[in-house]
């Protein structure tokens, strides 16, 4: 009995530090995001013939589901959509689980994306962290995403679920009149967290 307490209490002590660790990462992305980078990227959007609901439709693909998705430029400087899954679904631990990115220009009449599956600390604390968190939700990212542009103007260009000031949330960027606007959407409830900036 003791060992399995002792395992169970390791596994959970390396979730809080997976979890830490992805939260540091989502923030400095998010932060990477903004800024220069960001004002090109809502430049290059009009080049896309997809939008990121075709892309998370497309990737939705039972059990595998999408745990975060956004425009952003590769390698090269060329604009890409990008959809990150949990390919066994979220019904299953991220220790048991496969995290991919499916990536690929946006530019063409196909998407036809790149498959990449994760095996770096980053990618896999980060997806490890969405993948908890998309299992905490009654809601996809395909309706949140419906939600966002039902209720705002402008194209929604990244999703992800975080936490923030302690609460989980999907962190959604529209591009509006060439800015950048952030909606928060709880995760349990679905519901628009009105912003204090």
């Amino acid at each position: 009995m003791k060992t399995v307490g002792i395992l169970n209490y390791r596994s959970l002590l390396m979730s809080v530090v997976l979890l830490l660790g992805a939260g540091l990462a989502v923030s400095v992305a998010l932060a990477e995001e903004g800024g220069h980078d960001q004002t090109a990227l809502i430049k290059a959007l009009p080049q896309s013939k997809h939008s990121l609901m075709d892309g998370l439709r497309q990737a939705t693909k039972a059990p595998e589901v999408p745990i975060s998705a956004k425009f952003e430029f590769d390698d090269a400087g060329k604009l890409s959509l990008s959809v990150y899954t949990a390919e066994k679904g979220i019904s299953v631990d991220p220790e048991d689980n496969i995290f991919k990115e499916l990536g690929g220009s946006p530019a063409q009449d196909q998407w036809t994306p790149e498959v990449e599956v994760f095996k770096d600390v980053p990618h896999v604390a980060r997806s490890s962290q969405q993948l908890t968190l998309m299992s905490l939700s009654r809601f996809t990212l395909a309706d949140i995403v419906a939600k966002a542009q039902k209720e705002h103007q402008g194209t929604v260009f990244s999703i992800a679920p975080t936490v923030r000031n302690h609460k989980p949330v999907f962190v959604v960027l529209a591009a509006v009149k060439g800015k950048a606007v952030e909606l928060d959407y709880n995760v349990s409830d679905g519901m628009l967290i009105p912003s204090r900036r």
